[in-house]
């Protein structure tokens, strides 16, 4: 079963290539924050579906969008995580009404895009508690919102019942490995920020994306039956993670 943004996930990797010195340089930079709240059964995140336009039209993702000049304002030119944590609270706000306190946010990953690809966005996550409040969508931003548990949205998801990108599946993926939402920002402040710099390959299932720590990471590493894995295959649903590190 192939997934129903197989094509387009496609499409952004065509021109993938090897990291070299300097394909940073010049990359826009995002914003995203992982909102949760607790229930009765459970964690909850808040997840946003696209409307069926644009880069990630139809995906569901977490609040968020793209660094603005304002978010500069009063904070070090050199501090980009700084600036990503304002714009995470400025995107949330105007996507979903919802108003966050820096606060308690804590800072979760960072995900370079594959290089060579046509739309290269450098991503800083955030997670944050839900701050109570109605959800007010912006309606040219967000076709739909849900509060959605973690392994709710991948097991939707594997089914073909709705449409994520890799960093957000991978981010389900790791909340619904924690549980409860003080337990993921407490998990998050140790941990430190994970850094994801992607490398799209291609084998005969179709897209792999490899992070830091698989054995064939770089590109003069040996193609090895074995040896640690870090992963994603994504060429059918349900997608694979591997990772042994």
């Amino acid at each position: 079963m192939t997934p129903p943004d197989d094509r387009s996930l496609a499409d952004t990797l065509d021109g993938a290539r090897e990291p070299q010195p300097g394909d940073d340089e010049g990359v826009p930079v995002a914003a995203t924050v992982v909102v949760l709240r607790e229930t009765q059964d459970g964690a909850e995140t808040l997840l946003l579906r696209r409307p069926d336009r644009g880069s990630f039209g139809g995906a569901w993702v977490f609040p968020g969008g793209k660094l603005e000049p304002g978010d500069h304002d009063g904070v070090d030119a050199g501090d980009e995580e700084a600036v990503a944590r304002r714009a995470g609270i400025r995107e949330t706000q105007e996507e979903t009404g919802l108003a966050l306190d820096a606060a308690e946010m804590v800072t979760l990953s960072r995900w370079n895009p594959p290089p060579g690809i046509a739309l290269r966005i450098r991503t800083w996550f955030f997670v944050a508690p839900d701050p109570g409040g109605d959800l007010v969508p912006a309606p040219e931003e967000v076709a739909e919102a849900a509060w959605i548990p973690p392994a709710e949205a991948l097991a939707r998801h594997g089914r073909g019942e709705l449409s994520l990108y890799p960093p957000t599946w991978l981010t389900l993926h790791h909340l619904a490995g924690i549980g409860r939402p003080a337990a993921v920002r407490d998990e998050a402040r140790v941990a430190g920020i994970r850094r994801f710099d992607t490398v799209a390959r291609r084998d005969t299932a179709g897209p792999v994306l490899l992070w830091q720590g698989d054995a064939e990471y770089d590109a003069d590493a040996p193609h090895a039956a074995s040896g640690a894995r870090h992963r994603l295959e994504i060429g059918a649903l349900p997608w694979i993670y591997t990772r042994t590190l």
